[in-house]
């Protein structure tokens, strides 16, 4: 018998199938052996002892919910006789624990970036044309693809940002609009920016310009569509050239880490993703924010059922008040729209072996390692504490990655189990959580942390991942969504369309 399974936590019910097993076979687990007495496909849960209908279930050392029938030792458990323990709104009590002390590393500590007069450091140095409104993806598409090849070697790429919002919108959804395209109107790495508007739409400048604020004119350009005489691409390309003069002038330099902002994000998880994919991006937080740096974690509807274990890490009771509004003004979300507040996970992630959201949120959670909670941000607003920080957004992986940029990371970390090639505007390093994938998808991922299932430790994983991510933020190496044009925003929308 090889190894089979995988148990998490000492005091787990479960262990993690590491490969199909058919009924009857003989299977070992941390020195123990059992029958597996249905069939348990891989990522998936088999029962450690016999369990009585109603009994609870651990996993990473936590309920992640109960069996709904009587079962014995080496049953498959999973949908079909496990439920969620989740319901309604939660009071929480501020109860911190010690913070883990510092993990000690010989790892670069700096990477060569630009430094921007604000003191915010950039990974790239690039152009962006950004539309105001949907109306114009077409127009901001043509201007960059033309625009490149005249500027090459002056920037880092000229790159379109198309979207799906900025008019028909009103309220809380027009405003929120106008503060994330701000928020990534200012991100470090677009070196420049050029803004089009068509002209008549809810987000023109005249509205969207204050909530911008004070901004390099030479540098952020706009251009109405609607308002050029003639062909707008070429007014577009000129623009472009114009910015790019003065981006030619920047230079990469070397800088410290605590620069560096780095987004985690799950996205198409398995069984495997809080044991290898997930606590590896953990081990990153922890370094980087023991560094001076900064960590996000989004996708609060994940973080239910394992919130505690963000408060009790929050620096104050203040930032766990934060989090306490943070997680259940979410979960009002839901309820004002007479939705279920826990219908999760997706069904990618069933297939994959994930049951309950407690299951889930116990290993999404897990890429913030225990790095100290520092601060909550809302949709749109920019880090401004480092240590681990929580921005408020729903877990869609296209708008949480949007809400990542907005928030300033100049980098992200997104794992994956199931596979997925998403990316937005920053290098988005993918990290697939199980050999096999990496093996079928390598023109998507970036990093096998599968290998922890193999041959390789946690540590000497991490310390992988650290020195790649050094070299993707030196520029010394390009992420494969940048390699291949994956560069996506989507604004949350949340009211009506007129």
């Amino acid at each position: 018998m090889g190894k089979d399974l995988i148990r998490i936590h000492p005091s787990d019910d479960v262990a993690v199938a590491l490969r199909d097993i058919a009924k009857n076979t003989e299977v070992e687990v941390a020195g123990q052996c059992f029958v597996a007495l249905d069939d348990i496909p891989m990522g998936h849960k088999m029962a450690l002892r016999d369990l009585r209908a109603g009994e609870n279930i651990r996993k990473y050392g936590s309920p992640i919910g109960h069996v709904t029938q009587d079962v014995s030792a080496g049953s498959w458990l999973h949908s079909h006789n496990v439920r969620t323990n989740l319901e309604g709104l939660l009071d929480y009590q501020y109860r911190p624990v010690s913070p883990s002390a510092a993990p000690e590393h010989a790892l670069p500590d700096t990477f060569r970036g630009y430094l921007r007069p604000d003191g915010r450091a950039a990974t790239r140095n690039e152009i962006w044309v950004i539309p105001t409104v949907s109306c114009v993806n077409p127009l901001v598409r043509d201007i960059a693809e033309q625009a490149s090849a005249l500027v090459a070697g002056q920037c880092d790429g000229v790159f379109a940002l198309p979207h799906n919002t900025g008019c028909s919108q009103m309220g809380e959804d027009q405003e929120l609009t106008k503060r994330l395209l701000a928020a990534i109107v200012r991100h470090p790495n677009a070196g420049g920016v050029l803004l089009v508007s068509l002209g008549c739409e809810n987000v023109d400048f005249e509205h969207f310009l204050p909530v911008l604020g004070d901004y390099d004119h030479a540098r952020i350009r706009t251009m109405v569509a609607q308002d050029v005489p003639g062909d707008e691409t070429a007014e577009g390309v000129r623009l472009v050239r114009e910015i790019a003069a003065l981006t030619a002038q920047d230079r990469r330099e070397e800088l410290p880490v605590s620069k560096l902002v780095v987004g985690m994000k799950c996205g198409g998880s398995d069984g495997f993703s809080g044991i290898t994919a997930n606590p590896l991006c953990g081990t990153i937080a922890e370094k980087l924010t023991a560094l001076g740096g900064t960590a996000i974690l989004t996708e609060v509807p994940e973080m239910f059922g394992a919130e505690t274990f963000l408060m009790e890490r929050a620096d104050s009771e203040e930032t766990f008040q934060k989090i306490v509004c943070m997680i259940n003004g979410f979960k009002q979300y839901y309820l004002d729209h007479d939705q279920p507040v826990y219908d999760n996970p997706s069904p990618g992630n069933k297939r994959g072996g994930i049951t309950t959201l407690e299951e889930k949120s116990l290993g999404c959670i897990q890429k913030g390692g225990h790095a100290v909670v520092t601060d909550t941000l809302e949709m749109g607003e920019a880090c401004r504490k480092p240590g681990l920080n929580l921005v408020t957004g729903p877990g869609n992986d296209s708008v949480s990655i949007t809400n990542l940029l907005a928030a300033g990371a100049q980098l992200l970390l997104f794992t994956t189990g199931r596979g997925n090639p998403l990316g937005t505007a920053i290098p988005t390093l993918k990290l697939a959580s199980n050999p096999a994938l990496f093996e079928r998808k390598r023109d998507w991922l970036d990093f096998n942390a599968g290998m922890i299932l193999e041959e390789s430790s946690m540590e000497a994983a991490s310390e992988l991942l650290w020195k790649q991510m050094i070299r993707v933020a030196s520029g010394e190496t390009r992420a494969r969504n940048e390699e291949r044009g994956y560069r996506e925003i989507m604004i949350f929308k949340d009211g009506v369309i007129l």
